[in-house]
């Protein structure tokens, strides 16, 4: 992991900016569980660090972007980008990013290089069309899938998928493996947005809901409730709900057992990428930990 943090300072350095780099700092690494996977995947392979480090680019890009879209005023606890120094220049140092990974992946041969640079495609979709379905109450299943695999899972099962094709692994396992893998990342996430308070979020509790998001809870919830019941669901979307609210929302998803349906998937998803790459048990090790995450 020093080498990918290296390589990832080597090319901010390239990019010959004071501002870039001063703002680049601000950033929180996270977790790096893109890189992890990479390096997991390909451990021996000389260029793995620097794959790991242009999709960490990319990843830091579309977060900056995804800030602005929804105005969010933090990211993993800290001030964002457009709160400290407007969303111009938080979109603005997000192209740069992009752009420096592009100029980086010219390195690797051309099958890896479209892997990468097309799931970058797929986020900017799954951007748009969860902008676009934010704009009412969403509860068609189906659609926030694939909402959810553009927009989170296709960097990922890019990056399992690219990882594999450098060291000569089988790529269609990985893939499965890296697509289900940032489903259930993704699909815990919006349970624990939910469940979990606050200060372990580092954002309010039931945000995504506020910001128009119908996660699945939400979804599987409102094809539990009667017609009056559903109307008040709808009617709470988007909006800034009190506690009265929301604790009828979150009574109503024990009651029907929304969340629990919701844990299923992931955990179903989760089981079909362990039986894709069985042999590696560091790989099953990320994904036994990700459930745990939720209870």
């Amino acid at each position: 992991m020093q080498r990918v943090e290296n390589e990832i300072a080597r090319c901010i350095q390239e990019i010959e900016s004071d501002e870039v780099t001063r703002l680049f700092a601000t950033l929180s690494g996270g977790k790096r569980v893109r890189a992890k996977l990479i390096l997991k995947i390909a451990p021996h392979h000389e260029k793995a660090p620097l794959l790991a480090a242009i999709v960490e680019l990319i990843h830091a890009a579309s977060l900056l972007h995804d800030d602005v879209i929804d105005e969010s005023h933090t990211r993993r606890g800290v001030a964002s980008v457009n709160a400290t120094d407007g969303s111009k220049t938080a979109v603005m140092l997000g192209d740069i990013l992009y752009s420096k990974a592009f100029t980086q992946l010219v390195e690797f041969d051309k099958e890896i290089a479209k892997c990468v640079a097309s799931s970058v495609t797929a986020l900017s979709k799954g951007e748009m069309l969860d902008v676009k379905m934010a704009e009412q109450f969403n509860a068609d299943e189906e659609k926030y899938l694939q909402m959810l695999y553009l927009k989170t899972a296709a960097l990922i099962e890019a990056a399992a998928t690219a990882a594999a094709l450098l060291c000569g692994k089988d790529a269609k396992k990985y893939a499965i493996y890296g697509r289900n893998l940032g489903l259930s990342f993704q699909i815990i996430d919006d349970i624990l947005d939910i469940t979990a308070d606050a200060l372990t979020l580092g954002k309010p509790a039931m945000n995504d809901f506020v910001e128009g998001k119908c996660t699945l809870p939400y979804i599987y919830l409102h094809e539990a409730l009667d017609e009056q019941e559903k109307q008040r669901l709808q009617n709470a979307h988007a909006k800034k709900i009190d506690e009265s609210e929301s604790l009828w929302i979150v009574n109503k998803m024990h009651l029907h057992g929304s969340i629990q349906r919701a844990f299923k998937l992931a955990q179903n998803l989760s089981y079909e990428a362990m039986q894709a790459v069985k042999e590696e048990s560091e790989l099953v090790a990320i994904l036994e930990t990700m459930i745990k995450r939720s209870n």
